[in-house]
């Protein structure tokens, strides 16, 4: 068994220690810093690779993909991600942007729901011409860079497990020449907001869009997607 911090001079130099590197403390990394100090440990080092390290997008893009992320779940508490904005070079006009991303992602539905029930008395209409004509406005008001939206609308997709849509943004992700691992960057950092088993479920919709061919992936990429025993404990116990 592992034993918390024996004083509560332990926790206040875990805090202190975390404070100092981030710049702020939430209320989950004192209990952690009680209950389970190795927790917060861990924890930490999967947010930092997860979002304070660089990898493929800028600190700018992150952020974009961030605030896209957080407005669609309405984390109110993270508001250091506009700080970060700013310090990537961004500021009021991305975040409205963010905003107008994810109200357009909360709308996405309706677009189907016609198609799905009035098509018959609206002549050649289509749910995703519909919601890309409306999202491409959005866009060049804007003026965010194409690829940027498509894995923030993807990652927001991802947060309301609205596969479809999901799909159809990582495919648009290719089609503007994303980074593969930019667009595994995104859809990673709505982890936290989004829930890992709703990650889980989108990384299985990008693979079967792999495997399928209706994306055209690199070979480290198709290695992964071609993988068998991807089911998790259900495939591999037989229930599936």
């Amino acid at each position: 068994m592992t034993s918390t911090p024996g004083t509560a001079e332990d926790v206040a130099e875990l805090l202190t220690d975390l404070r100092a590197k981030r710049g702020y403390l939430l209320p989950h990394h004192g209990l952690m810093a009680v209950a389970s100090p190795e927790l917060l440990t861990a924890y930490d080092a999967t947010y930092t690779a997860l979002t304070l390290q660089d990898r493929t997008l800028t600190l700018y893009q992150k952020e974009i993909v961030w605030l896209i992320i957080l407005v669609s779940t309405g984390e109110a508490i993270a508001t250091h991600h506009i700080d970060r904005l700013r310090t990537g070079g961004g500021g009021d006009a991305e975040v409205a942007a963010a905003l107008a991303f994810a109200a357009w992602a909360d709308g996405a539905d309706r677009h189907t729901f016609v198609a799905r029930h009035w098509g018959p008395h609206l002549d050649g209409y289509d749910a995703v011409d519909s919601y890309r004509d409306g999202l491409e406005t959005v866009r060049a008001r804007h003026g965010t860079e194409p690829w940027i939206v498509e894995i923030g609308m993807a990652a927001a997709h991802q947060c309301h497990r609205r596969w479809d849509w999901v799909s159809e943004h990582i495919k648009g992700a290719y089609d503007e020449d994303a980074e593969e691992t930019a667009i595994a960057e995104g859809l990673a950092l709505a982890m936290f907001p989004g829930g890992v088993p709703n990650f889980v479920d989108a990384c299985d919709v990008w693979r079967e869009l792999i495997v399928s061919g209706k994306v055209q992936a690199s070979a480290p990429f198709r290695a992964w997607a071609e993988m068998t025993g991807q089911g998790g404990f259900d495939e591999a116990s037989g229930k599936s």
